[in-house]
């Protein structure tokens, strides 16, 4: 029985050479060749508002766009998430979009004494990040801060787990031949969602 798969493509550049893109569609194709159902968001299609208070975060309204990504992720029990690293962190635009979707009474309900109950249990993930610096560099020297952040701060503190990482490194000199590597590679993980 396949998986329902969300890919977020948050890569906030609407140009088709962008390579966030290539690898979205690759993940998708992939999943739908392992008979996985799918439903993309491409952020950089998106009008997201940024939320400014805390109020608005907890009680404000929710727009139709952001409505509808939170039944995507909600029908899905497998996100998948891609993004570019942009100044040692995700773009803003997609950092708005998890401020939008992943609120109070949808991702976890912080009404209760204690820790926030986990309402996205039952879904797993996998991060695939693209950068200009070495992967290993990234892992070495930052230790994966922005990656880190989004697994422990975010998904895990909804009951998203367990979570896969991707990390593609020195994308921009890469290869024509490594760049197939890589989208070959995200097919295959699409076709093999777990």
């Amino acid at each position: 029985m396949g998986h329902k798969i969300t890919i977020i493509d948050g890569h906030p550049d609407p140009g088709p050479d962008r390579f966030c893109h290539a690898l979205a569609d690759a993940y998708a194709t992939g999943a739908r060749d392992g008979g996985h159902e799918i439903r993309c968001i491409n952020l950089a299609q998106v009008e997201i508002p940024m939320l400014r208070t805390q109020k608005e975060f907890e009680e404000g309204p929710i727009v139709p766009n952001v409505k509808a990504a939170q039944e995507d992720i909600q029908w899905a029990n497998h996100l998948v998430i891609i993004y570019p690293l942009w100044l040692g962190t995700m773009p803003a635009l997609l950092k708005a979009f998890l401020e939008q979707t992943i609120r109070p009474g949808f991702a976890f309900d912080a009404a209760r004494k204690g820790w926030p109950k986990k309402l996205l249990r039952s879904r797993s993930a996998r991060i695939i990040v693209t950068m200009g610096m070495p992967a290993f560099w990234y892992r070495w020297y930052f230790l994966s801060h922005s990656l880190r952040s989004l697994e422990r701060n975010i998904l895990k503190f909804c009951g998203i787990k367990p979570i896969g990482e991707s990390i593609f490194g020195m994308v921009e000199a890469a290869s024509d031949a490594q760049r197939a590597k890589w989208i070959e590679k995200t097919r295959e993980l699409g076709r093999k969602a777990r």
